[in-house]
This record gives C-alpha cells, sequence and structure tokens, in this order.
C-alpha cells in the first residue's frame, strides 16, 4: 500500500529531504569545481583498474610514472649525485696520469672502478641511462602541459558558480544601478586591470596570472634545452693547452698542442682555423701590505689572424677574458718565466742556446724543469753525448742568509738559476714520448766537483758555469722571459646553454611570484527590485593577494555602483584579510539596507570578510544575496516588524519554519 502526500509550495517530501539535500550538495560542489578547474596544467593522476591491466595498461601506467614530476625530480637528483663520483675519481679524459698513478696505488679498487666506469663517469652506460630518462621523463611532462596550457588561452574563464559564498573570498552590496551597468562596469574594471574577462549569463568572469604557468613550462623547457646544450657540447667539444714564451707563436693545429682532448663525437677537421704570436706578457704585483704578492694584473698582447689569409689584429688577453674566434675561446691561465741559457762545448761552439721555460712551484713562482741538449755536442774526447741540466730558479732570490732557493716575491727583483749536469743519453731516441720538464736519468752521469759530488752552481744573470775536465760551459744570459700557458676550448652549444640558464632563472621566479586567480562579478535583481552585487575570487592556493586584490576592485566598482540608501557615509575600503583561526559566526551578517526606523549604519559598504577556506554550511552561513538557480524564493522572516519597507534579500528562513 503507497500513500502520498501534498505539499505546497516550498515543501518536499519528507522521505527525500536528504537525497534532495546531498543532490544539492553534490551539485554545488561540481559547480564549485568546475570554476577553480584549469588553474594549473598538472596532469590528472587517474587511478589505475589494477585487475584489468595488461601490456597497453602497464606500459601506460609506467608511462605516467615516468613523466610525473616526482620522479623527474627524483632523476634529477640521482643525476647530481652520480656526478659525485667524476669530482673526486681521477677521470681518464681529464687526467690520464692521475689514472695511471691511481692504478698503481690501489691494485684492488681500479678493477672494481674499471668494471664500474668510475674512471670515465659521464660516458658510463649508467650515467648516459640517468640522462636521458631525465631528458625523456621531462618532454614527457612538459608536452601535454604545453599543448593544454595553449587551449587554456584559447579558452575563456569558466563561468561563475551558482553560489559565490563558498569561495574563499567573497562580497556583496545592494545597489540601484542596473544589472547590465554593473556587469559592463565589471567588465570594463577587469580589463583595464588586464584580466581576460568576458560576460557569461549573468555574471563577468574574468581571470589573471597566466604568466605563472607559463613560467613554469619555460623553466622545464629551458631544462630540456640546457641538457641538449650540454649533450651537444660534450660529443663535440675539443680542449688542449698551450705554453708559448714571448716572441713564439701558435697555430690551431693538433700536433701544436701540448695535450689535447675532445669528445667522442670531434673531428679534427672541425678546429677553427687561428694563429697568433705572442708578443708580450706584462705581470704586476702588490708590493708591500698583507696582499704582498698577489698579482694585480695579468694580460698578454696578441697578434692573431682567423683563416688561412686572414689580416693580421692585435688584442689584449687577461684573466677571464677570453679572446673569441668563431667557436672558440682563448683563454690565459697560467704564467712563468723562461731564462735563457747557452750552452757551449769544450771548443766554445755553442751547441744549444735557447729560452728555457720553467714551471712554477708556489705563488711567488719558484720554478723548476730541465735543459735537453740533444744534438751537436761533442765531449773532450770528441764523442757525441747529450747534456741534461737540472734547472732551479727563483724570480726573487732571499739570499744566501735565507738558507733556502725560494723565492720572495713572484717579480724579477733578484733572479737566480741552480744548475746541476749530467752527460750521457737522455733516451729521446727511443721512441716513448718524454716530458720537456722531467729527465730521465737511467743512462745519465753526473758531472762531478773536485770533492767527488755532484756538479751544481747558482747563477745570476750574465754569469757562466764551466763544466769540469773540459766539457764545456753553460752560461745563464742577463734575458729573461716570461711564458703565458693558454687554453683553447672549442664547445659548441655554449650559448644555447647560457641561454637556457637564464630563461630558466626567468621562468622559476614567474611560477613562485606569479599567482593565478579567477575573479566573478554577479549582478541580479532582487524580488525588491534592488540590483545584489556579488563579487568573490578564486586562487591556486591561499593567498593574502586575492583577498586584497578583491578588496581594491569591489572598492573601485562600489563607486560606479553604490548603495542605495541616500545619505549614507562613505564606504571604507573593504577589509579582506581572511581569519583563517575564526569559526564562522552562525548570525546573519549586518544588513546593508538599513532597517526603517532604526538609525542608518554608519558604514553601509559590503562586508568583505572572506571565508576562512572552507565550505561553511548554507544552513548556518546566511545568504548574502538570492541564488538565481535555488529554490529558496527569499521571504521575509515571521518576527520581522510590520514595515512598508522592503523585506530584506538576505533573510532566510530559521530551520524548521513554516513557510507561508
Amino acid at each position: 500500500m503507497s500513500t502520498t502526500s501534498e505539499t505546497g509550495p516550498g515543501h518536499t517530501p519528507a522521505g527525500s529531504e536528504g537525497d534532495a539535500a546531498d543532490t544539492a550538495a553534490r551539485e554545488q560542489d561540481q559547480d564549485l569545481g568546475a570554476a577553480g578547474s584549469q588553474l594549473s596544467t598538472a596532469p590528472k593522476e587517474d587511478l589505475p583498474n589494477l585487475p584489468a591491466l595488461g601490456v597497453i595498461g602497464w606500459a601506460r601506467w609506467f608511462w605516467r610514472q615516468l613523466t610525473s614530476m616526482r620522479v623527474a625530480l627524483l632523476l634529477l637528483l640521482l643525476l647530481s649525485l652520480a656526478a659525485i663520483p667524476g669530482s673526486l675519481i681521477p677521470q681518464t679524459g681529464v687526467d690520464e696520469t692521475r689514472v695511471a698513478d691511481f692504478r698503481e696505488q690501489h691494485d684492488l679498487l681500479a678493477p672494481v672502478y674499471d668494471k664500474l666506469g668510475l674512471f670515465n663517469v659521464y660516458s658510463s652506460v649508467w650515467f648516459s641511462a640517468i640522462y636521458i630518462l631525465l631528458f625523456i621523463s621531462l618532454i614527457g611532462c612538459i608536452a601535454p602541459r604545453t599543448l593544454q596550457f595553449v587551449g587554456q588561452l584559447r579558452g575563456r574563464p569558466p563561468g561563475a558558480p551558482k553560489r559565490l559564498t563558498r569561495l574563499p573570498a567573497y562580497t556583496t552590496w545592494r545597489t540601484e544601478a542596473d544589472p547590465e551597468q554593473v556587469r559592463e562596469a565589471a567588465l570594463a574594471l577587469l580589463k583595464k586591470r588586464r584580466f581576460r574577462a568576458h560576460l557569461a549569463g549573468d555574471a563577468v568572469a574574468a581571470e589573471k596570472g597566466y604568466l605563472r604557468e607559463a613560467g613554469n613550462l619555460a623553466f622545464h623547457l629551458a631544462l630540456i634545452v640546457m641538457l641538449i646544450a650540454f649533450a651537444w657540447g660534450q660529443l663535440f667539444k675539443s680542449e688542449g693547452n698551450k705554453l708559448i714564451v714571448e716572441g713564439n707563436g701558435f697555430a690551431n693545429t693538433l700536433t701544436q698542442y701540448d695535450d689535447f682532448k675532445s669528445g667522442n663525437l670531434f673531428d679534427v677537421a672541425d678546429l677553427e682555423p687561428f694563429s697568433f704570436d705572442v708578443k708580450s706578457f706584462t705581470g704586476t704585483y702588490e708590493r708591500s701590505g698583507p696582499n704582498k704578492g698577489t698579482p694585480r694584473t695579468y694580460e698578454t698582447e696578441l697578434v692573431y689572424t682567423e683563416g688561412a689569409y686572414g689580416e693580421e689584429k692585435t688584442t689584449t688577453v687577461k684573466v677571464n677574458e677570453p679572446l673569441v674566434i668563431g667557436d672558440s675561446r682563448i683563454y690565459l691561465v697560467s704564467h712563468g718565466y723562461a731564462p735563457v741559457i747557452t750552452v757551449r762545448d769544450g771548443d766554445g761552439k755553442v751547441v744549444f742556446k735557447d729560452a728555457v721555460p720553467l714551471l712554477p712551484l708556489d705563488s711567488n713562482v719558484t720554478s723548476s724543469g730541465v735543459v735537453k741538449v740533444l744534438d751537436g755536442y761533442r765531449n773532450a774526447e770528441g764523442k757525441k753525448e747529450q747534456l741534461g741540466f737540472n734547472a732551479f730558479f727563483v724570480p726573487t732570490f732571499g739570499g744566501s742568509q735565507s738558507g733556502t732557493m725560494l723565492s720572495q716575491f713572484p717579480g724579477l727583483d733578484y733572479p737566480v738559476l741552480a744548475l746541476s749536469a749530467y752527460h750521457g743519453d737522455l733516451k729521446a731516441d727511443s721512441g716513448i714520448p718524454q716530458s720537456v720538464y722531467q729527465m730521465d736519468k737511467t743512462k745519465m752521469k753526473e758531472f762531478k766537483d773536485s770533492d767527488g759530488e755532484l756538479f751544481k752552481k747558482m747563477l745570476t744573470p750574465g754569469e757562466t758555469m764551466t763544466l769540469p775536465g773540459g766539457a764545456g760551459s753553460v752560461t745563464f744570459e742577463k734575458e729573461v722571459r716570461e711564458w703565458a700557458g693558454f687554453q683553447m676550448v672549442q664547445e659548441p652549444g655554449g650559448g644555447w646553454a647560457l641561454g637556457g640558464a637564464l630563461v630558466a632563472i626567468a621562468g622559476l621566479a614567474g611560477s613562485l611570484f606569479i599567482q593565478r586567480r579567477r575573479v566573478w562579478v554577479r549582478a541580479v535583481e532582487g524580488p525588491d527590485g534592488v540590483t545584489v552585487v556579488e563579487m568573490a575570487g578564486l586562487g591556486r592556493s591561499e593567498s593574502a593577494t586575492v583577498p586584497e586584490e578583491l578588496g581594491d576592485l569591489a572598492g573601485i566598482l562600489y563607486d560606479h555602483a553604490p548603495d542605495p540608501e541616500p545619505n549614507h557615509a562613505p564606504a571604507p575600503a573593504p577589509d579582506l584579510a581572511p581569519n583563517p583561526g575564526s569559526a564562522p559566526d552562525p548570525d546573519p551578517a549586518p544588513d546593508l539596507a538599513p532597517n526603517p526606523g532604526s538609525a542608518p549604519d554608519p558604514a553601509p559598504a559590503p562586508d568583505l570578510a572572506p571565508n576562512p577556506g572552507s565550505a561553511p554550511d548554507p544552513d548556518l552561513a546566511p545568504d548574502l544575496a538570492p541564488d538565481p538557480g535555488s529554490d529558496l524564493d527569499p521571504e521575509p522572516s515571521s518576527d520581522a516588524p510590520d514595515s512598508p519597507a522592503s523585506p530584506d534579500p538576505r533573510a532566510v528562513p530559521a530551520e524548521g519554519a513554516e513557510k507561508p
């Protein structure tokens, strides 16, 4: 047996009140969700339907995980950690000598490092795998977000939700202006403030802050550009060093370098064609004070040409101010002295005369090296031999009282050269490469002094050391030249990497400091014929800027559509600072239209206190504006005084009260 009950207007069947309330709540949540949708282009993460996953399903799930932002951050962290061994362990492509020394000193670790690729970290399989996965992750994350963002730019902001009171920043007031006039004024105001605004039904929808997402996308795109530029530069780069004494020159060919290394895809034909001569080197130092000996200027004058038949040009290269020729950069990286030494045989014939560069050992340019006489020398018996001299040079000698052969100052104040002499076979013709700064003594014999000790002597410029037994002499000439060390770097993609870094910084700043937000302005005619204006704002995250900005906009719009009550005082600036710690007041907000017979409110401006982030219960928080989409007709409460004034449109019947 079924029963039915007739209900009047405003009544619903008792059994369906709960279902109707749940349905209304769901509709409101969906409406609010639509209003806040697409404030970000972050992809939605749907939980996979595990029982239905097949090969394609698992592939899609793996792809979503790989292209998620947390995986990209994890890969970036792994890449940083993977680069640590490359800084702590000698690398084959950087310093093969240190790698060889490490192998000799660590018999157990060296084979393990070889298997793990730790001697060549940046070209190892595991480092390349992390690098490539990070590259794929960034592309897979950015591509769909970019397309979605472009779609948002081509679209319009979503329409206003039915209940603007549910938004975190909200205000309302009534005015005698027509709803159309209010909406037109709101549209003009929002466009003037650089909002993207349009009319959507009975409201104006506006949005601003698109540069936040643009900055986020620019940051990640810049990371991709930097990764590509870095990989390109590592594959095609070349780097070489050359020590050049004043008066000598250099041509950019492979045989001219003292040491050279390049990327895996580099071709010798890719070397930039250029040459240069070192005319002079100038170095100045602090003469006094706590910074005595500190370099003030290091610079060298070059005469260079580009190409085989280029015009000669003169330039000055300084520290951190390289000479740029095409993709190549020529850096000044080191400096030292090259004393001019003359060697004669027993007959007085000059068999060697040249500036011998010596390598500095400390900041005061205490230097060491060797002098090798390979050809043209004959001993006192007329036999061909080779001569070798260990050289130790100080530009400023402290005197014999100092007791040490150490320089006191990097400038040429008191140069002294100490030599020790050897003769025999330097093994220069054995086919094994030798360093010009070291001497192989396995087949060399010492010249002996009168005491049977190694023959050695300290020389000042212009002095000569006579070898024992009529073997010849060595003269330290008065000229001491200076040499400069240059590093020639050719790394394509450096400009792209720099540009990507600058764009990444700018994009990161935009994504951090720009907030994307939306504003809605609804103007409708109330039951009493007075226009009710509602304004609400929504940002991607909680921020004080949204209420402040909404208050500023509401204050300006209020001047165009003021309160209908005459003789009202000017409205103060709206206060939209949210109070997240206070509980919502269950009592209705103050009436914006004064009650007849009562004293006029001195500040009838709209109450702009925003909702504290949560959605209030519609039965507790009063509606400050009638909801056109609801089925509740605002009526005066039963205890309202009998007055000819129009009923308050914000009043809501108490729960359970009988409606007429």
